[in-house]
């Protein structure tokens, strides 16, 4: 439920105002260099309270490595890193107790778990946790590096995400503009390129890399949709025009409209796909809700410190979960040594 890998598994936990958040990594071959600072960055780019459009909500977000790293190098032992959770108003959950958030985790997660569940801040459903998956990303992202850039200068291998659009706007601060004229959330679009894969990396059918690609991309709070390559425009192509056509040996092709992909299997080429954030639920516009204590519907608007736009923090997340899904992959092929020296 809160794992996934084969040979490199994460296994995250925590909630939003609970003590900690934070992640176990199984797998890690030894050797490889891990400094707290290694971390910062990335965890950087995820924070809130940073850009215009963020929550105000800001952590520290440092790392605490607990276990599975020893004279600043994995052991090969499972790494646990911990986040402490410091920031909290835990007071502003308990007035909205019993009417959930329309769009939110609220109403099910008290339907599933019969009210046991810890409903600050959303819980073990809040997108809190996805500090855990980026620094989990950065050690993938490490070993990636190893694997295939090695020890070379220039970086033949490279996750880039990228906003592409906001609110439906190509123009980003226009888009985040609308969503403050309107007093209300905004979703967004975001692209991930992968370059300098091998050709092999997944399976036909179910461990196809996009399959395992979706199944952790889903795992990221508000992704609605996902595609590759052309997507969804290539229902309105021809056969011919969407085939790329293969140049050389290497498998390089002249176009790229299956993203990387053919088969279930990267294909040498760029690796590229893009995914659909809603609008965050937290919304300060009125809306109408249920009362689950009275039975009745009524008014309601969402208090506290909540994102405008998720998908401003959402890059750094897709590029950790990218690099989590493609570091097991290449461990399954036995393209990174299980002791790196």
């Amino acid at each position: 439920m809160n794992s996934l890998g084969r040979i490199f598994r994460i296994h995250i936990f925590g909630e939003s105002h609970g003590e900690v958040v934070g992640v176990n990594i199984d797998g890690c071959p030894a050797g490889l260099q891990i400094s707290p600072e290694d971390f910062l960055p990335d965890l950087e780019r995820r924070k809130g309270g940073i850009q215009k459009g963020t929550t105000p909500r800001k952590e520290e977000d440092y790392p605490f490595l607990k276990t599975g790293v020893f004279k600043g190098r994995s052991t090969g032992a499972p790494i646990c890193i911990l986040f402490e959770n410091k920031n909290t108003r835990s007071e502003d959950y308990d007035k909205i107790r019993a009417v959930p958030r329309p769009g939110h985790a609220d109403f099910v997660g008290h339907k599933k778990f019969g009210g046991y569940e810890d409903y600050r801040g959303g819980g073990h459903f809040s997108g809190r946790l996805t500090v855990a998956l980026v620094a989990a990303g950065v050690v993938a992202k490490k070993l990636l590096d190893r694997a295939l850039n090695g020890n070379k200068n220039s970086a033949d291998h490279k996750i880039t995400s990228t906003i592409t659009e906001i609110g439906g706007q190509r123009d980003i601060e226009k888009g985040l503009d609308r969503a403050i004229e309107a007093k209300d959330s905004v979703g967004g679009i975001i692209e991930c390129t992968v370059t300098g894969l091998p050709i092999g990396l997944g399976e036909p059918f179910f461990d196809s890399v996009e399959s395992i690609l979706s199944h952790i991309v889903f795992a990221i709070p508000a992704v609605r949709g996902i595609e590759f390559g052309t997507g969804f425009a290539a229902a309105r192509m021809f056969g011919s025009e969407h085939n790329d056509a293969i140049v050389n040996l290497e498998g390089r092709t002249r176009t790229n409209h299956a993203g990387g992909v053919v088969g279930g299997i990267t294909n040498g080429n760029e690796l590229v796909f893009r995914i659909a954030i809603k609008p965050t639920s937290s919304t300060p516009k009125e809306q109408e809700t249920l009362n689950w204590e009275n039975g009745k519907i009524e008014s309601f608007s969402v208090k506290g410190r909540h994102d405008l736009c998720i998908a401003l923090r959402v890059p750094v997340i897709l590029e950790a979960v990218t690099a989590i899904v493609l570091a097991d992959l290449m461990l399954l092929e036995q393209k990174i040594p299980r002791l790196i020296n």
